[in-house]
């Protein structure tokens, strides 16, 4: 979260689009807001309030300029939607678009499969597309903190690389 207020500080309110394999592999990225164009079919995953630290809930409604909504193209949330994906960073450069890449470090995506419980409940949220937001529609808020400093059983980031 430190990332995107300093990303924001620098270019202003931003999106992020969780990538479908083009530029920097899968890797979320990071745009000022409406630099990417949002599909009619993309799926809106959720809006990040950048006033909240780890653990914290919002107690009153952000500015928009504090605000970071996320976005997955369609055809690709229909392949993770049953994955919780977890926005994290880590050092290094990506390789492409993004804004975070000139600050030494990459945004990366990790993921954990829900368990039948959490599918469940998951069926009963409406999705909201690029064609929906558009006109209004907001997701549901979660009564879950929606940013940790560490996600439970998302998949680990090795510290170092083995040797070739």
């Amino acid at each position: 979260m430190e990332l995107l207020r300093r990303l924001r500080a620098a270019h202003g309110p931003l999106m992020l689009h969780q990538s479908g394999g083009c530029c920097d592999g899968s890797a979320p990225m990071c745009y000022p807001a409406g630099e990417f164009v949002i599909g009619d079919r993309d799926v809106l995953l959720g809006l990040l309030d950048l006033r909240l630290r780890a653990g914290e809930r919002a107690e009153s409604e952000p500015a928009p300029e504090d605000v970071v909504p996320v976005w997955i193209s369609g055809p690709q949330f229909d392949a993770w939607e049953h994955t919780q994906l977890v926005l994290d960073m880590v050092p290094g450069r990506g390789s492409g678009f993004s804004l975070e890449s000139p600050e030494g470090y990459r945004f990366l995506s990790r993921g954990r499969v829900f368990d039948p419980a959490e599918l469940a409940a998951l069926g009963a949220v409406a999705i909201v597309t690029g064609a929906g937001f558009e006109q209004g529609e907001l997701p549901v808020p979660s009564d879950e903190p929606q940013v940790v400093d560490a996600a439970a059983d998302a998949c680990p980031v090795p510290a170092t690389r083995p040797s070739p």
